[in-house]
C-alpha cells in the first residue's frame, strides 16, 4: 500500500473502532411534585383580608356580597361578583417597581376590552384621583367589548415605594356598572401599616 493512503486508512479504522462502542443512555425518574392543596376561606373569613408584599402588608374590607375565589400565583386576592348582565371578576395584583409606567398599564387595560391606546395628553382626563387612608389611588373606568360583548372595566393603580398594585374589576357592562359604587367603597377600605 503506497504511503500517502497509510494515514487516511489509518484515521478511518480508527474512526471506525472508536465508533463502534455502544452509547450509554441513562434514565433516571423524578417524582411529580404534588401542587398545593387551594382552599377557599367562608365569604365571612375573606371580607378582610392581609397580603404581604415585600416588607409591608396591604388590607381591605371586601363587600359581603363578593364571593371569594381561590387564590392563585398571579393575584394576592381575587372575588366573583354576580350581576343582572352576568359575572364579573375583580383581580389585585401587586408588582415590583412601576411595572411600565400609569400610562402604559392603562393602555394595556384598555386594549383588553378593544379601546384604542391614550396618548399621553390624554391620561389625566381620564383618571379618577382617589385618596384614602393615607394612600392616594388614580381610578379608571373604561368601557369597550371583549369577543364582541359590550365590556366595562373599573380599576385604580396604588403606586407605592418599590411596588404597584392592581385592583381590576372586569365583566359585563351592565354587572360592573351596577358595582361601580361597592367598588369604590371596596378601594376606600384598602389600608397600608
Amino acid at each position: 500500500m503506497p504511503r500517502r493512503f497509510c494515514l487516511p486508512v489509518s484515521l478511518a479504522v480508527l474512526a471506525l473502532l472508536t465508533s463502534c462502542r455502544e452509547a450509554r443512555v441513562e434514565h433516571y425518574r423524578v417524582p411529580k411534585e404534588k401542587p398545593a392543596p387551594t382552599t377557599v376561606a367562608p365569604a365571612d373569613a375573606m371580607a378582610s383580608a392581609t397580603v404581604p408584599t415585600g416588607s409591608e402588608a396591604i388590607t381591605w374590607t371586601a363587600p359581603a356580597a363578593w364571593t371569594p375565589k381561590p387564590p392563585s400565583p398571579m393575584r394576592k386576592g381575587s372575588y366573583a361578583i354576580a350581576g343582572a348582565g352576568g359575572e364579573a371578576d375583580l383581580s389585585i395584583t401587586a408588582f415590583p417597581g412601576d411595572t411600565g409606567g400609569l400610562l402604559a398599564n392603562l393602555n394595556r387595560w384598555r386594549g383588553q376590552i378593544s379601546l384604542p391606546p391614550l396618548a399621553g395628553g390624554e391620561l389625566e382626563a381620564s383618571l379618577l384621583h382617589l385618596d384614602a387612608n393615607g394612600l392616594h389611588f388614580d381610578v379608571v373606568d373604561f368601557v369597550g367589548t371583549s369577543n364582541g360583548t359590550p365590556t366595562r372595566l373599573l380599576g385604580a393603580v396604588l403606586s407605592r415605594p418599590g411596588e404597584t398594585w392592581f385592583f381590576k374589576l372586569t365583566g359585563p357592562e351592565a354587572t360592573v356598572a351596577a358595582a361601580k359604587a361597592d367598588f369604590l367603597a371596596f378601594i376606600q377600605t384598602v389600608k397600608a401599616p
